[in-house]
This record gives C-alpha cells, sequence and structure tokens, in this order.
C-alpha cells in the first residue's frame, strides 16, 4: 500500500524545506523513527546481498579501468597544484585574522573553530597529494611542501606517508592493511569492554588520529615518530628523523606562542581547530572504508590489488568536496594514487562504465554532509568485527555492545 503524507501546515512547511535544503535526503528524524534506519539498513542489506556479491572476482581488469580515465586526468601540474596551497594558506590567514579582530564576539567562534579545522583538513589533502607523488613529478618539490603543510598540522610528514603507502598497497586486506582494517573475532574479544565501547562509541573514534601517529592499531605496534619503529626499513629511516624534527619544530612553536601570547588564545586560534582537523580525518578515512552494506574484506589468495581498491567507497561532502579538494572520490584515488586530486571526478566518469555494480554510487549530499553522521552511527552499530577464518569475509555485529549501546 503506498503510504500517504497529511499536507505541511503553512507554519511548517518553511521549516520543513529548509530542513531538506541543509540535511539532504537524510534529514534527522524524531526519536520513534530510530528504529526505523536499523531497518532500513537491515532490508538494504538483504537486497544487495540478493542481487549482487560484491566479494565476487570482478569481471574486468585494472587495465580496463585505466584505459578509460581520460589521458590528460593523469598530467600533474605543480603550478595548479600550488596555487590549491596559496588559497588555502589565503583562507587560513583571512580567518585567523577575522577571529582576532571579534575576539569578543563569541557567537563567531564556534564558526571560526568549524571553518579553520576543516581548512587545516584541506591541508592535509594537499599534503597527502605531495606523499602519494599527485602533487608534482618533482620528489624535491613534494617532499619540501609535504613537510610544511603537514608539520603546521602536526603530522609528521615521512611517517605518515610511508604507512599511507602501506594501507595503498593493502587496501582491503584482513591483516595487511594498515588504517581502520577490521579487528578479526579473536582481536575483538581479547580488547577490554573499555577498549571496545570506546572505540565504537561516537565521539571517541573521531578522536583517534594521534593515538593512531603513536601507538598504531589495536593488534599493531610501532610509532610513526620512531625511526626504529617496524613500520620501516632501514633506508627510511633519517627520513622519519627529518620529519619528527619538523613536527617538534611546530610544538616548539606552539610552546614560544603560548609562553608569549597566552595558552587560551593559542587553543582558540590552533587547539580546536585542530581538534576539528582530527575529527575531519578520522571521519571520513573511516567512512572510506566503512559504512556501506555488503562490503568485503579479504586475506590469502583472494586479495588482490584490484579487489582491494574496490571496497572503498565514494562519499558526497556536499558544499565541503571542493574545500577538501574532491578526496571524496576515493575508489579512483585507489586504483591510482598518481592522479591529482583535481582531475579525480573526471577520472571517475570515465571509469564508472566499466566499474559497473562494482561502483557505489554515492548518496547526494545537501551543503553540508550532515546525512553522513546517520552513516556513521550505523556502522558503530554493526561493523564490529570479521570472522577469524575464511579468504573473503564481512563485518559482524556484536549484540552484547549494541545492547549496552541502547
Amino acid at each position: 500500500m503506498t503510504k500517504q503524507w497529511a499536507p505541511l501546515s503553512r507554519a511548517k512547511a518553511p521549516f520543513f524545506y529548509f530542513k531538506q535544503w541543509l540535511w539532504g535526503n537524510s534529514a534527522p528524524q524524531k526519536k520513534q523513527n530510530h528504529s526505523r534506519h536499523n531497518e532500513s539498513y537491515r532490508k538494504e542489506l538483504e537486497d544487495e546481498k540478493s542481487m549482487f556479491e560484491a566479494g565476487s572476482p570482478p569481471p574486468f581488469k585494472i587495465g580496463e579501468i585505466r584505459a578509460a580515465i581520460p589521458p590528460h586526468c593523469w598530467v600533474k601540474s605543480p603550478w595548479r597544484s600550488m596555487s590549491y596551497v596559496l588559497r588555502d594558506l589565503v583562507v587560513i590567514a583571512a580567518l585567523a585574522a577575522m577571529a582576532m579582530h571579534f575576539d569578543s564576539c563569541l557567537v563567531m567562534w564556534p564558526f571560526y573553530w568549524f571553518a579553520q579545522g576543516t581548512m587545516f583538513w584541506a591541508l592535509f589533502v594537499l599534503g597527502h597529494d605531495c606523499g602519494h607523488g599527485s602533487f608534482s613529478d618533482n620528489a624535491t618539490l613534494n617532499n619540501i611542501v609535504g613537510h610544511f603543510l603537514h608539520s603546521s598540522i602536526l603530522v609528521p610528514y615521512h611517517g605518515w606517508r610511508i604507512s599511507h603507502r602501506t594501507h595503498h598497497q593493502n587496501h582491503g586486506h584482513v591483516e595487511r592493511d594498515e588504517s581502520w582494517h577490521p579487528l578479526t573475532e579473536k582481536t575483538y574479544k581479547s580488547l577490554e569492554k573499555s577498549t571496545k565501547w570506546l572505540r565504537f562509541t561516537f565521539p571517541y573514534p573521531l578522536l583517534a588520529y594521534p593515538i593512531y601517529l603513536w601507538y598504531r592499531s589495536p593488534g599493531k605496534s610501532g610509532s610513526h615518530f620512531s625511526p626504529s619503529s617496524d613500520l620501516f626499513v632501514p633506508h627510511e629511516k633519517r627520513q622519519v628523523l627529518t620529519s619528527t624534527f619538523c613536527w617538534s619544530m611546530m610544538i616548539a612553536l606552539l610552546l614560544g606562542l603560548s609562553w608569549t601570547v597566552g595558552v587560551i588564545p593559542v587553543l582558540k586560534l590552533y587547539g580546536v581547530p585542530y581538534l576539528v582537523f582530527v575529527m575531519w580525518i578520522d571521519l571520513v578515512t573511516y567512512l572510506h572504508h566503512h559504512g556501506q552494506p555488503n562490503l568485503p574484506w579479504y586475506r590469502g589468495q583472494e586479495w588482490t590489488y584490484l579487489r582491494g581498491a574496490l571496497t572503498t567507497v565514494d562519499r558526497d561532502y556536499g558544499w565541503i568536496n571542493n574545500i577538501h579538494h574532491d578526496i571524496g572520490t576515493h575508489v579512483i584515488h585507489h586504483l591510482f594514487p598518481q592522479i591529482p586530486h583535481y582531475n579525480l571526478v573526471e577520472a571517475t566518469k570515465g571509469a564508472k562504465p566499466v566499474l559497473g555494480k562494482y561502483y557505489r554510487e554515492p548518496q547526494k549530499s545537501g551543503p553540508l554532509p550532515v546525512h553522513l553522521f546517520w552513516v556513521l552511527m550505523r556502522s558503530l552499530r554493526v561493523d564490529h568485527f570479521v570472522s577469524d577464518e575464511g579468504e573473503v569475509v564481512y563485518y559482524q555485529a556484536d549484540p552484547d555492545l549494541n545492547t549496552k549501546h541502547e
């Protein structure tokens, strides 16, 4: 039976359409509709599994995808890349100047924190391009710009670059993937109850990035700051030391500014935006590998570079797409990380006919990607661990943990 909707009253109509404009198709429902979100998710999972098995080997090769991408998408322009760096630095300086000028306006500060933290995240994405070599063909330029951008937001450039390379080379592999890889059932059950609760309870997963840099993920050891970490091979130790030194200089600068102008101004201008940046990087990196029904993980002979890349998910961030340099076009980025960020959207359009059902069309966002909050919350309820056995596995939920959440 078709569901009938009562007409909106004149008083409620403007607010309803404003919500639709702001939140897109995923406007938050009232509490009584919470179960509807879960029921819809379960139905989506069942329907997708019945129609298409995403863990099956794709009928195409990576060369076919490469051939479908326009040739100019592979061209790197250092001048264009530097123009994005200049753009972001100008915006960051303007936001900081505005905040200092309107220091006494309390309403302004939340806006500043969100906007500046988002710009810190944009800087990270440009440094991320440097780490992949998609910023330019000049390795020296990439390393200089990458160190400047990442050190300014307290990321050890080479330490991160090397571990991120490991992530790309092993994406979708249960054991060998580096970031946000799934916990096996054995590892999950060995965790303390408090650790499980922190890992799967909002907002704690969005504050994980600094901890990951120092200690990596559960089940792995090492630090992005230590050249003796098993993340790195001997010839990379000098690079890691260089990045740790640059990171230390940024810490020294922040401490010096705190001594000179005071701790509170530094926290307001830099500290809170840094936390917003941390939440952005955790949210984006998590949702590009989670929160989608029928998303496989591999081990053993079933894993290939192509199948691993196809476990990534594109996301739409609305107005933020341009601000954070189209990092939401993540599938093509994982297949071909050497493509510059400003060509990822066009490259994706070229590749989609080849990818077919293996490409998951992202849900359209409103101006702000608030719908992704519900995707995150749903994933934290159901994406807990994968089986200890099997070469193609899927996330399973811990019902006890869900009961505690409720």
